[in-house]
C-alpha cells in the first residue's frame, strides 16, 4: 500500500517537474535598453536580460554606478552596441579581469559586427564634449533592418553557452524577424509622402532612421557632439533652416531642449521629440514599439506632404 502511494506521489511530482517551464540559462548583461531588446527576441524564456543603462539616459555620456561592476562579473554574455558608443565599459571589463569579457572572448559580444556602417571616420575612440565617438556613427539600431544582422550575432553568442537550445534561438529570430519585416512595411508607407523632407536634429542620432525611411538631417543643433550651441551657430541654423525649407525640429528624450525648442520657433516648424532607445519615452516599451511611436510622431507632426 505504502509502495503504490510512494509510487503514485513521484509520478505526481515528476508530471510537476516536466510541466514546469524551463528557467534561463543563459544570464546576459547588456550596456543598452535596445540591445536587451534584441537578446530577448532571440532568447525567449531561456534568457535573463539585465540592461546597464537605465531607459532615457544619455547613454554617450553614462557613468557606471558601483553595482555594475558586479553586473558585468557575473554575466554568462556581455552584449554592447560598440563604436564607441558605449566607450565606458571597457574599464568595467578591465576591473573584472575575466578574459572571457573581453574582446575576442566567448562571453563578449559586440553587435555592431557585420552591421553597414555609416559615417565611417577610420579613426579609434576619441572623446568630444564628453561624448565618445569611433569609426562611425554608432546609431545602427535605428535602422530596423539591421536588426536581422544584430539578431543574427546574437544566436551565435546564446547557442554557445546553450548549443541544445541553438533551434529554439533560431526558430525566436525567424518569428521576430517576420513580425518586423510586416511592421517596417506599414512604417514605410506612412512615411513615404515625407520622402526628402528636410529636419535639424539635436545630435547626430539619426542617419541610420533617416536613410531607411528616405528623410534628409541637414544639420545638427550641436555644432559637436556633446557641445552646446553658440549664437552664432544658431544665427546659422536658422539661415540654413530657412533656404533648405526644413519641416521640423527633431530632438533626443534626454537632452537639454530649449535651443531646440527656439529654433523651431524661430523657423516656424514643430518640435518633436523622438526615441532614440527602447523605453526612452513613454509607449516604447520594445523593438517594435520604438519605430510604432517615431513612424507615429512623424506622420503626425508632419501633416499632409508639401505639394
Amino acid at each position: 500500500m505504502r509502495a503504490g502511494l510512494f509510487g503514485l506521489v513521484l509520478a505526481a511530482m515528476v508530471a510537476v517537474v516536466a510541466a514546469a517551464p524551463a528557467l534561463a540559462v543563459v544570464r546576459v548583461v547588456a550596456t543598452t535598453t535596445d540591445m536587451a531588446a534584441l537578446v530577448a527576441a532571440v532568447g525567449g524564456d531561456l534568457v535573463s536580460v539585465e540592461t546597464l543603462i537605465p531607459p532615457a539616459t544619455d547613454p554617450e555620456a553614462f557613468e557606471p554606478r558601483p553595482g555594475d561592476l558586479d553586473r558585468v562579473r557575473h554575466a554568462n554574455l556581455l552584449v554592447r552596441v560598440g563604436l564607441g558608443y558605449d566607450f565606458w565599459l571597457d574599464p568595467l571589463i578591465h576591473r573584472v579581469g575575466d578574459k572571457r569579457l573581453m574582446r575576442g572572448g566567448t562571453a563578449y559580444l559586440d553587435a555592431s559586427a557585420g552591421v553597414p556602417l555609416l559615417e565611417i571616420r577610420g579613426q579609434s575612440v576619441v572623446s568630444e564634449g564628453g561624448h565618445a565617438h569611433g569609426v562611425a556613427n554608432p546609431h545602427y539600431w535605428l535602422d530596423p533592418e539591421n536588426a536581422a544582422i544584430v539578431t543574427a550575432g546574437i544566436v551565435e553568442a546564446l547557442a554557445r553557452f546553450a548549443p541544445a537550445e541553438r533551434d529554439r534561438f533560431v526558430a525566436n529570430r525567424e518569428r521576430f524577424l517576420a513580425q518586423l519585416d510586416a511592421r517596417l512595411q506599414r512604417w514605410r508607407e506612412s512615411l513615404a509622402p515625407f520622402a526628402g523632407v528636410k529636419f535639424i536634429a539635436y545630435h547626430n542620432s539619426w542617419p541610420y532612421f533617416a536613410r531607411r525611411f528616405r528623410l534628409d538631417v541637414i544639420d545638427f543643433v550641436e555644432p559637436r557632439p556633446g557641445v552646446a550651441p553658440s549664437p552664432a551657430h544658431l544665427a546659422h541654423l536658422i539661415a540654413q533652416g530657412r533656404k533648405a525649407q526644413v519641416r521640423a525640429i527633431v530632438h533626443e528624450p534626454y537632452e537639454p531642449d530649449d535651443q531646440s525648442r527656439l529654433l523651431a520657433e524661430k523657423l516656424g516648424v514643430p518640435f518633436v521629440r523622438l526615441a532614440t532607445s527602447v523605453g526612452s519615452l513613454p509607449h516604447t516599451e520594445d523593438y517594435f514599439a520604438l519605430f510604432e511611436f517615431n513612424a507615429a510622431m512623424l506622420a503626425r507632426v508632419l501633416g499632409t506632404p508639401r505639394q
